[in-house]
């Protein structure tokens, strides 16, 4: 049996990134890491901390682009310019707080800081979003834990069969 291909985006939540002042290398990586698994990535964007901008585009890409998966990173810190929670939890149907917190724990084991990050996972209209951090590192380390359940939640939230056996 051939395994599902899911179809994902990317959205890079940065000020100077969507100006050019900063080069994008969370995106890139989140990319590198996804192509392990069944994906392809059909979306990708860099945007400013917008809040409304950033949940018309999850709902974009959600309702009218039927992405399976949408990953951001950027804007889950703690400055008045971090929006990135706020926007996703406004479109969301339900948060998946054991992924939140995985990803929380494992980060504390790199540094005290992670306990910081304001990552919201949920799910809207079928479709897994995931906020990660805007650094390189610390997406990566995020994408690390949970990839071995990645495809699992994904066949889980579209209602494939074979992903109810745990």
């Amino acid at each position: 049996m051939s395994e599902k291909i899911y179809l994902a985006g990317i959205l890079t939540i940065s000020d100077k990134g969507s100006t050019g002042e900063r080069e994008d290398t969370s995106g890139p990586a989140i990319q590198d890491l996804l192509s392990q698994q069944p994906l392809n990535i059909l979306e990708q964007q860099i945007v400013p901390d917008e809040r409304n901008l950033i949940a018309d585009i999850l709902v974009s890409w959600a309702d009218d682009k039927l992405l399976h998966l949408i990953i951001t990173t950027g804007g889950t810190g703690l400055s008045e310019r971090d929006v990135t929670p706020q926007a996703t939890e406004s479109v969301i149907d339900y948060r998946i707080p054991g992924i939140e917190e995985a990803m929380r724990a494992n980060g504390m084991r790199q540094t005290p800081f992670a306990m910081l990050s304001r990552l919201v996972v949920g799910v809207r209209n079928g479709t897994l979003i995931i906020n990660l951090p805007g650094s390189e590192k610390a997406v990566t380390e995020n994408l690390q834990t949970i990839m071995p359940v990645l495809s699992h939640a994904l066949g889980q939230i579209n209602g494939h069969k074979d992903a109810d056996s745990h």
